[in-house]
């Protein structure tokens, strides 16, 4: 990452993190529609919120938001959105749940941000979902897959992005029953509400296979280590090895299998698909054959060498974020994010309250943003929360992720 960038953006994490982007004011707008606005609002800013982990055990997530105060910044510098520079500001909130609650308040209530964006975590953003939707305040496109995040009944002014942890854990499950039908199955996941949403998905996959499953264990996000667990798994005699854990322990488990001998076919879950943050660290050769679903764009897939999404991407990077790894998946995640966010933002034009965001946010239709797969768009309505739906299986190579079979919708379960 670089140091520069980090420098220029990064202040005491004992207070937050802030990133204030764009202050100068733009000249009236000579439209003839009236100008509505919420708080956080105005003929020169929107003021976005976020938390992030800039610290704690997912801190290597933190590129995502900093890649969004960058997209930010290149938008500002163009002249914002429809005349306004877009505000953002990020808090770190550790990964820890009353850490988030504290700096969501604050965003909320001291910073009178117009909403908030892209916040990262399951257990994090379940601590201040219901007290988001009490304030109604739009918590657009959460970096994070919990199913709930859908929920347009019980949460009506919060929005996932990614594909659902259970839509996605259906497609591995759905998988494994077709092409290992007989195969013993042993799954990792953290013991909560990200571990339990990918179970319910995994097993909803695996249908009448699901008795293949001989192993199930759980690790505490704030364990050092999973390498007893990885012991458990591999003399549960699994032939197939599900790893659901978050970064971190994801690269300890791709490192700790090869160490003791085992070598399962292995499914990892997308949010730990990143070759940076996770292959590398574990050992690149240990990683390979690892079998993952994205919707996104590998930026060193050569497949995209002319893709012109690539190309504004890359130009992005290099003038935004120089010296930052352009092919980690969390910087793509990171990119996708803010540009979907723009878009809705831009369709609001002069009406920049609260209840149009969430109208504008709920009438996307096959939305194509530069680093998703070509198949691959974002598509809303009020009953309909969930952006993104489709992910393709791909398997790494032990250099790149290589994409195999059609594009594929998860399913969710009713019950």
């Amino acid at each position: 990452m670089s140091r520069h960038a980090r420098a220029a953006r990064f202040a005491c994490f004992d207070i937050g993190l802030t990133i204030f982007i764009g202050l100068a004011f733009t000249a009236p707008s000579t439209a003839q529609v009236e100008k509505r606005y919420d708080p956080g609002a105005s003929d020169a800013i929107i003021k976005i919120g976020n938390t992030a982990p800039y610290s704690g055990p997912l801190s290597s997530n933190s590129v995502v938001a900093r890649t969004e105060g960058a997209y930010f910044k290149m938008i500002n510098e163009q002249g914002g959105v429809n005349g306004r520079k877009i505000e953002f500001i990020s808090y770190d909130d550790a990964y820890s749940p009353p850490k988030t609650v504290e700096q969501t308040r604050k965003l909320i209530e001291s910073d009178e941000v117009l909403l908030l964006f892209n916040q990262l975590g399951t257990p994090t953003t379940m601590s201040v979902i219901k007290y988001v939707n009490a304030k109604k305040v739009p918590q657009l496109f959460i970096a994070a897959g919990g199913t709930i995040f859908g929920d347009h009944k019980t949460y009506p002014w919060s929005m996932g992005f990614q594909p659902s942890y259970q839509s996605e854990t259906s497609i591995y499950g759905r998988y494994l029953r077709e092409n290992y039908p007989s195969g013993k199955i042993a799954v990792l996941s953290s013991n909560d509400d990200f571990g339990r949403d990918n179970i319910k998905g995994l097993k909803d996959g695996l249908g009448d296979a699901v008795g293949n499953i001989v192993a199930e264990v759980t690790y505490e996000t704030s364990a050092p280590t999973i390498d007893s667990e990885l012991v458990k798994l591999k003399f549960s005699g699994a032939s197939i090895f599900v790893n659901f854990a978050s970064a971190k322990f994801a690269a300890q488990a791709i490192k700790k299998a090869a160490e003791i001998g085992w070598k399962p076919v292995h499914i990892l879950h997308g949010n730990s698909q990143s070759i940076s943050a996770v292959l590398k660290p574990a050992g690149l050769e240990n990683a390979r054959d690892i079998i993952t679903a994205s919707y996104s764009k590998d930026p060193a897939d050569a497949a995209w060498k002319d893709d012109p999404g690539l190309k504004r991407f890359s130009d992005f990077m290099a003038k935004y974020m120089p010296g930052e790894d352009k092919n980690n998946f969390y910087v793509v995640y990171g990119y996708n994010a803010a540009q979907a966010l723009v878009e809705v933002l831009r369709r609001c034009k002069d009406d920049l309250t609260r209840a149009n965001i969430m109208r504008q946010a709920e009438a996307l239709n096959q939305v194509h943003l530069d680093m998703l797969l070509p198949d691959v768009t974002l598509s809303t309505s009020p009953a309909d929360h969930y952006p993104i739906e489709q992910m393709q299986l791909q398997k790494f190579d032990g250099q790149n992720w290589v994409r195999f079979g059609s594009v594929i919708e998860g399913t969710l379960s009713e019950k």
